[in-house]
């Protein structure tokens, strides 16, 4: 198995098929596969990689749906290319290994199940081939089990192709989780070999169990979007990473986009009042709203820097977590680009709160020069069907700037006058004037000298956490839990 933590080196040259051969080398690890919507691809990999003997219990398709839901029972939604079908799959084929195997073998054998539920692509090509593939393991024998769940979208345009890909990703994940778990990043890194973005994107995983323990599925995310297999991901306010297409299907979206380092009375109150603005919309349905704090790669790398400072990020992601916040990670510079891949998962209304500095942005014609029909081409998808702009005001040298006075270059102003009076750009009114001031920049110098003045311009509960954790390069000192026992032992003692 995998050496210590960061000395696990990710062998790129290793194919598939040596893949999978080591694992049916390696007597310990045995255990079943069941595989439903595209073909047996990834037992395949093993049989003809030669040994699988040493590593196959059973293989199965359960591809009759009837024959599926008196195996796994029957979802919900009747839907079966879903996550919850994915567990019941794992669930039942990892306790069928226990139960028939651990009694003859169980001292000396590593437990496995492999399952997949996919959609491929149909005959006329008209869908979109995506599914659920997970791994359910031990890493020592009588151990608990782990568990490891991606989502993929199949992007080859030939079934067989898909099929094909789908066998080598199997193989990937249960490589990476047998050899490579000790080094969850590298995991993630492999899971594509053979492979590469033009043939798969993932864009959602989860790993737990007793042998992950120290992994944060949020950096998991995050490494989804760094390594370029996905654009967007995705996780909910307790921290639970989230499928995006899941998460957004069939939803109004309001998004804010931002650096929100940290979160601020005036991003609080853009979100309030854009919040108020967009329900009021008489194609908006409440009860079909998903709000969205988006952060992208570039408001994640500070000061011009390659690399991104993980704490930071997870500074950032608690504290927006902590308010309730849906968190969006993203590789979408241009609004037009985010709101072309939102328009994919809902045909409801797409919102999104921006400043009057994004707005200038917006209509910088530089930023659209690799378009062959420049700013009008991307305005074209960014005000495509149901997408409107909120904006709020911002404050300049003592003077207020809004819709109102925004300030343009002459051949563009009968553009924006036409999308102000076609009700694609609105100003935010009802909107709190003392937090116009607030300099999130100021805000985290402040906290980062350990100076005051600051904790008035955040919420409370976020000055607090801050305080409290450390946040953002506050001077302050965190006590490991080991480390509190052993003062209120001391002082015990006095």
């Amino acid at each position: 198995m995998a050496g210590n933590n960061g000395t696990v080196k990710h062998d790129k040259q290793l194919g598939t098929k040596q893949k999978a051969l080591r694992i049916n080398l390696d007597t310990r690890i045995y255990g079943s596969f069941a595989e439903i919507g595209a073909g047996q691809d990834t037992a395949a990999q093993f049989f003809k990689a030669g040994g699988a003997s040493g590593t196959i219990a059973k293989t199965m398709s359960a591809y009759d749906m009837t024959f599926s839901d008196e195996i796994y029972g029957s979802e919900p939604g009747g839907r079966y290319v879903v996550e919850s079908r994915l567990v019941k799959m794992l669930k039942h084929e990892y306790d069928l290994c226990e139960m028939r195997l651990s009694e003859k073998r169980g001292d000396n054998t590593l437990f496995f199940a492999f399952a997949n539920t996919v959609v491929a692509l149909n005959y006329q090509k008209t869908n979109e081939a995506h599914g659920w593939i997970g791994l359910r393991f031990q890493l020592k024998p009588h151990s608990p089990y782990n568990e490891a769940i991606i989502h993929v979208k199949m992007l080859d345009n030939d079934s067989g192709l898909q099929q094909q890909a789908l066998g080598v990703i199997g193989v990937n994940l249960m490589y990476g989780c047998f050899y490579y778990h000790k080094s969850p990043e590298t995991l993630l890194i492999s899971l594509l070999d053979d492979l590469g973005t033009d043939r798969m994107q993932i864009d959602m995983i989860r790993v737990q169990g007793p042998d992950f323990a120290h992994v944060d599925n949020r950096l998991m995310s995050l490494y989804l979007v760094k390594h370029n297999f996905t654009e967007v991901a995705m996780f909910a306010p307790n921290g639970n990473v989230l499928q995006p297409s899941d998460a957004l299907y069939k939803k109004n979206i309001l998004l804010l986009r931002g650096r929100l380092r940290p979160i601020a009375n005036v991003h609080v109150d853009m979100l309030r009042t854009g919040l108020e603005q967009f329900k009021a919309e008489s194609d908006v349905d409440s009860n079909k709203l998903v709000m969205v704090a988006e952060l992208t790669l570039q408001n994640l790398r500070s000061g011009g820097e390659s690399n991104i400072n993980e704490k930071d990020f997870l500074d950032r992601v608690d504290i927006l977590c902590s308010l309730g916040e849906t968190v969006m990670i993203s590789n979408y510079e241009e609004y037009h680009r985010l709101v072309a891949y939102l328009s994919k998962l809902t045909r409801l209304k797409i919102g999104l709160i921006l400043g009057i500095p994004n707005l200038q942005y917006i209509f910088d014609e530089q930023y659209y020069l690799n378009l062959p029909g420049g700013i009008l081409e991307s305005f074209s998808t960014l005000f495509s069907r149901k997408v409107k702009l909120f904006v709020y005001p911002t404050l300049k040298e003592g003077k207020l700037y809004s819709c109102q006075n925004f300030e343009l270059p002459d051949h563009l102003q009968p553009l924006f006058q036409y999308l102000i009076q076609n009700d694609k750009i609105e100003d935010i009114r009802d909107f709190n004037e003392t937090h116009l001031h607030i300099s999130t920049d100021r805000v985290l110098e402040l906290i980062k000298r350990g100076e005051p003045g600051w904790e008035e311009q955040v919420p409370v509960e976020v000055a607090q956490m801050i305080k409290d954790r450390c946040l953002f390069g506050y001077p302050c000192v965190v006590f490991e839990a080991k480390q509190v026992k052993h003062i209120h032992e001391a002082v015990g003692n006095l």
